[in-house]
Order: C-alpha cells, then sequence, then structure tokens
C-alpha cells in the first residue's frame, strides 16, 4: 500500500476513510447476542423463605402514681399516705428500681405548695424522672 501525495498525477489517492462495515458487523452480532440472552437472565429460581416477624419489645418502667387532693391529702397508688412517709418509700422504690417514673396528678384547686413539697422530697430520695397527669376534659 503506498502513501499518496498531494499532487494528482493520474494515480489514484488512498482512502482516508475508516472502513465502518466490520464495525458494524460486529456490532450486530453483538446485539442479537445480547437479545438472545437477556431473557435468561431474568429467569429466576422460586425458593419458599420463612417469614420471621418480630415486634420490637418496649419494656416501659415503673411508675408511681401520687395524687394530690385540694385539701392537701395524698394518695401513693390509690393508698392514703402522709407527707412524712414519701421520703422514705422513694427511697425504697429506687432501691428497688432506678428508672422508676413519678407521676403526679394534682387535683386542680391544689395549692402548689403541696406539689412542690412533694417534687422537692422526690428529688432528694433520688427520683429523676417526673411527670405532671393531667385530664383535660374536666374543664
Amino acid at each position: 500500500m503506498a502513501f499518496g501525495s498531494m499532487h494528482n498525477s493520474g494515480r489514484q489517492a488512498p482512502m482516508s476513510e475508516i472502513n465502518v462495515v466490520p464495525l458494524v458487523d460486529v456490532m450486530l452480532v453483538l446485539l442479537i447476542i445480547f437479545i438472545i440472552t437477556a431473557p435468561l437472565l431474568t429467569h429466576s429460581v422460586k425458593i419458599d423463605l420463612p417469614k420471621a416477624e418480630s415486634a420490637p419489645n418496649i419494656t416501659q418502667p415503673e411508675h408511681v402514681e401520687l395524687a394530690i387532693r385540694t385539701d392537701g391529702s395524698l394518695f401513693w397508688n390509690g393508698e392514703p399516705v402522709d407527707l412524712e412517709q414519701l421520703s422514705p418509700q422513694f427511697s425504697k422504690t429506687i432501691e428497688q428500681e432506678p428508672d422508676t417514673e413519678l407521676h403526679i396528678k394534682a387535683d386542680k384547686l391544689a395549692h402548689y405548695e403541696h406539689v412542690a413539697k412533694v417534687m422537692s422530697i422526690a428529688a432528694k430520695a433520688g427520683m429523676a424522672r417526673i411527670g405532671f397527669i393531667t385530664d383535660p376534659s374536666q374543664e
């Protein structure tokens, strides 16, 4: 194969284009191969797998419900209790279960002084979680 010159002296000039016919042939063969093999790749084997179900195990910490009436009387989980008995009961409860919550349910007309005393005694005994129970329907 000879290299041509810029002069036109009657000889045929060499071809300067890329021959794409063999490239197209190869691409068509690859396309046909992929068209044939693609459905084979999506074939799946059916397997019956066991189904496991689990629910989150939420453990609620123990709680003590302390009711404070309008007259200042206290009720520990529904049983009457005196203000002096609260500190030992809080300490005993914390020793048994450190994550115990105190739920204070005070009457609407109860003095804040009684609620503050109960909260102070509970905090001194080591009760870290103190919450209030309210009933919005009693308005």
